[in-house]
């Protein structure tokens, strides 16, 4: 059985999943995306991805031609007709077919597809042992230029950064913002723990505000482990106790070095471990 993907409305074989060359997502980066997981047939926090997904596009005034729970089934129908019960899902939605000109009102309708696969972001022993990070010289961009809260397709910003991380021979670079502070990774949001206590940059310091990123706060706090979000400098994440990437992808992947800095004693911690541990359990709970 080929792979399907479902595009407008129609589930299609991955040769016939085609875009125009003259769509908007494609020209100039106009759309907005989901990344989302299902774990035993269970998609992890849907309804939290399609809300995100609809508060991206209406951040661009762009209208998706579905409604929340037809864009639902639809992400069923895809899993369904792939088979997949542990999968990695892509929504996007796309300005559609317009004119070479940058005018968002000569675009037809809104495209949408969907695609169900594998992903696998980091090799399984960088869970085990940790990853190393490097800080990017590439800044995030400007909230009032891109906010960093609308998922769009313009992935530009973190892209620069990410071939910095690859130049650097690492898989991820962190990203300051332009006051100088902690923002985010090129993909995944990011926490460090000093002295017992969970730290990750706040909304504000322009990151994606992710539904991992909020599992993990909320496991966290039922753990009794206090939380808090505030703006970071690199001295906090050289002088961290221990530090973790958190992502859809990515889920939790602890940190022991960054800019050739040891964090803790150079292997994952404690606490690290437990959510991670805890985050396992509570996505894969039957």
């Amino acid at each position: 059985m080929g792979q399907k993907v479902w595009l407008n409305g129609n589930l299609v074989e991955r040769e016939d999943a085609k875009i125009s060359v003259f769509d908007h997502g494609l020209l100039y980066g106009d759309g907005v995306f989901e990344g989302i997981r299902s774990y035993s047939g269970r998609v992890f926090r849907l309804k939290e991805h399609i809300r995100r997904l609809f508060d991206s596009a209406n951040g661009i005034r762009l209208g998706i031609p579905l409604a929340a729970d037809e864009l639902a089934k639809a992400v069923a129908d895809t899993l369904q007709a792939n088979g997949l019960k542990d999968a990695y899902i892509r929504v996007v939605v796309t300005r559609g077919v317009g004119t070479l000109g940058l005018d968002p009102n000569r675009c037809q309708s809104p495209a949408v597809f969907i695609i169900t696969d594998r992903i696998e972001l980091y090799p399984p022993e960088l869970y085990e042992n940790g990853l190393e990070i490097i800080t990017a010289a590439t800044m995030r961009n400007h909230p009032n230029a891109v906010n960093p809260r609308l998922k769009s397709l313009n992935y530009l910003n973190n892209i620069l950064a990410k071939i910095e991380a690859i130049d650097a021979g690492t898989l991820e670079a962190v990203m300051l913002n332009h006051q100088g502070f902690v923002a985010e990774c090129t993909g995944d949001n990011l926490f460090i723990v000093r002295d017992g206590v969970l730290f990750t940059p706040p909304i504000a310091a322009g990151i994606l505000e992710g539904i991992t990123r909020d599992e993990i706060i909320a496991i966290a706090e039922d753990f009794g482990i206090k939380v808090r979000e505030e703006n970071l400098t690199r001295h906090d994440l050289y002088v961290a106790d221990e530090c973790f990437l958190t992502g859809t992808a990515a889920e939790v992947v602890p940190v022991v070095r960054i800019d050739k800095r040891t964090i803790g004693d150079g292997h994952p911690g404690p606490i690290t471990k437990r959510l991670a541990e805890e985050f396992h359990r509570r996505t894969r709970a039957s």
